[in-house]
């Protein structure tokens, strides 16, 4: 038993010394930033690759080459989709379950035959829509904003936003499901932002940060800004 528990403390005193070399490199890659960024958390995991390309500072630094300068990331439980949003919205310290929101990739089912991919952002195959969880997605408003988009040039049957099947959101996004974002996608896709997320007050919302246990928190309107999105009223309570 006592060589069991000799064992315990030393792989944890392992870990903990992974998680402050990968922090402190992490910290030492950005000091380049313009302006204060909060970036790794302390409990980072601790088979983050030490050489500092992380998925965590692939996208600071995406972010910041874009002029995204208020941004954190948070690092969760493997059980954290097991918890009720009041206890998400705890452990990242958002203000409230409204700002805790998600990226979800849509496929035009019925696009016409000439439209295959993401090259035309007004009449795209696909579309990353970012949703609260505390809201309805309503694809019925986005299929309208669509048409009236293509000044009405495409019957609106054209338009029927679906939920893309997980392996075309691997492979569009390079994201694993609940690990979806907007940032530093392999495609291009055009992202639409629901407007109920640009009303809320303060303007910094959480979305997925690219790994299943790595969420991202950014200014709205950076967020914006960067990526420049259709913003629509998308959502019902």
């Amino acid at each position: 038993m006592e060589a069991t528990a000799a064992l315990s403390e030393l792989e944890r005193v392992q870990i903990q010394i992974l998680r402050r070399i990968s922090d402190l490199e992490l910290r030492v890659g950005l000091t380049h930033s313009p302006s204060p960024v909060t970036t790794a958390d302390n409990d980072a995991p601790a088979e983050a690759n030490l050489s500092g390309h992380t998925t965590e500072a692939r996208l600071s630094n995406i972010l910041l080459e874009n002029g995204v300068n208020d941004f954190k990331f948070k690092r969760v439980s493997f059980d954290y989709y097991n918890w009720t949003l009041d206890s998400r919205r705890d452990a990242l310290g958002a203000a409230s379950i409204d700002h805790l929101c998600k990226s979800i990739v849509m496929v035009n089912t019925q696009a016409p035959s000439s439209i295959t991919d993401c090259s035309n952002r007004d009449m795209s195959k696909y579309y990353v829509v970012v949703v609260q969880y505390t809201a309805r997605f309503n694809a019925e408003t986005v299929k309208n904003f669509l048409y009236t988009l293509n000044n009405g040039k495409i019957p609106k049957k054209k338009f029927n936003l679906r939920l893309a099947p997980e392996e075309t959101s691997r492979m569009l996004t390079g994201y694993e499901h609940n690990g979806v974002t907007c940032i530093g996608m392999k495609t291009d896709i055009p992202v639409i932002l629901d407007e109920a997320i640009v009303k809320l007050n303060p303007d910094f919302f959480w979305l997925g940060g690219g790994e299943i246990d790595l969420k991202l928190g950014i200014r709205t309107s950076e967020f914006i800004n960067y990526l420049n999105p259709f913003v629509v009223s998308c959502s019902s309570s």
